[in-house]
């Protein structure tokens, strides 16, 4: 395919016969082919595209050979190799040629398909802005798609900003309130330590007092002789 494409390519730039057809919208073409051969190539030349190969046709009854099985219901063959093209639009304008399937390859002389200026305006603006409408209307789906998107990330971002931020206040306030309880029930032992330091002191004065009081009962009490 690849070396039929470049020996189109040469021969289409050698040669510079080219009749004009004009047509309607939407009607039947039919393009002849001005080489006396069995078996042919038909070939669409739209600038800038590479040339397409449309089909191969064969000596009848067999039917023809489509390379793309989109052209069965655009494209037939009929006697002499002229090809039918039917219910014409913009996608099938272009320069038609035919070649020989032998070697060495000939083209035929070029047929330029076109539409006439009476119809031109009409049926083409028309199919130009279905055409356009279509490409916008994408376009608008494209960007509320993207936009649906962007707002459905954003709102995730600042769910998780709420979460983060509330989460973390609670989690300081709970740590405060521990490090506040951490630090009552360590002062809490020391007091209650020094309220016990508190009511174990003794008032050593009494004690003093008590024990001269027995010691002056026990000598008096072993200088008291007894009585005769």
């Amino acid at each position: 395919m690849k070396i039929i494409q470049l020996q189109l390519y040469v021969l289409i730039c050698c040669r510079a016969a080219v009749s004009d057809q004009l047509t309607d919208f939407g009607s039947n073409v039919t393009i002849n082919c001005d080489l006396d051969e069995n078996e042919v190539y038909w070939i669409l030349l739209k600038t800038p595209d590479p040339p397409t190969l449309i089909l191969r046709s064969f000596p009848t009854p067999i039917s023809p050979f489509y390379t793309n099985n989109a052209f069965r219901k655009k494209y037939s063959v009929q006697f002499k190799h002229r090809l039918v093209i039917n219910n014409v639009t913009s996608d099938e304008l272009g320069v038609y040629y035919c070649m020989k399937t032998g070697t060495p390859p000939k083209l035929s002389n070029s047929t330029r398909l076109h539409f006439n200026e009476s119809t031109q305006p009409t049926e083409c603006l028309n199919q130009t802005a279905v055409e356009f409408i279509d490409q916008n209307q994408t376009q608008w789906q494209i960007i509320i798609i993207i936009s649906a998107l962007m707002n459905g990330l954003l709102l995730i971002v600042l769910i998780g900003l709420v979460k983060v931020f509330v989460v973390g206040k609670r989690r300081s306030t709970e740590q405060s309130q521990l490090n506040t309880d951490i630090q009552q029930n360590q002062v809490r032992p020391i007091e209650e330590h020094q309220e016990q330091l508190q009511y174990a002191t003794m008032d050593f004065s009494k004690l003093r007092r008590n024990i001269r009081s027995s010691q002056i009962n026990s000598t008096y009490a072993a200088l008291n002789l007894p009585k005769s």
